[in-house]
């Protein structure tokens, strides 16, 4: 069944809505409730159920820029990992509310692409703005998966 309009929104949505989870379950509970919300959030959207996911985080650099497993992912999102050390945890930074701005979507059959603005909006009102794609598949249950995540901070040009 092709990918609709409707569904790259929800998936969006369903990202956002993880991040923000995992915050308050940090807040809530620590380390440890956010690790169990940020590894149930990393099952149900992304697709390392699939193989690799082409993942690149915002802040991520050097060996370990890129994150096809699941792992790489869950440390990326609430840091405290030995294997992933320079981590801060992204997704455990208060958020509270997420929008997004679509550029441009491309739809064939069970795989889809989206690419815009995501901002994040943090218990103290402050926005941060990234540059995304997100590339989905459709599971065999029809369950629409991130297989593809890059991130990126708004390039700046310098003054000359």
């Amino acid at each position: 069944m092709p990918i609709t309009q409707e569904e790259l929104l929800a998936a969006r949505t369903a990202w956002g809505n993880g991040k923000i989870a995992i915050s308050k379950a940090f807040e809530a509970g620590g380390i440890e409730d956010a690790c169990k919300v940020a590894s149930a959030h990393l099952d149900a959207i992304y697709g390392y159920n699939l193989g690799p996911v082409l993942f690149k985080p915002t802040m991520a650099s050097g060996a370990q820029t890129f994150r096809p497993t699941k792992d790489g992912a869950l440390a990326y999102f609430v840091g405290h990992s030995d294997a992933y050390p320079l981590d801060a945890g992204f997704a455990i930074k208060g958020w509270r509310s997420m929008d997004s701005e679509t550029s441009a979507e491309f739809i064939e059959g069970d795989v889809a692409m989206w690419m815009g603005w995501v901002s994040l909006t943090d218990k103290s009102g402050n926005i941060t703005k990234v540059d995304k794609s997100f590339g989905y598949k459709k599971d065999a249950d029809g369950i629409l998966r991130i297989v593809l995540h890059h991130s990126s901070l708004p390039y700046k040009a310098e003054a000359g």
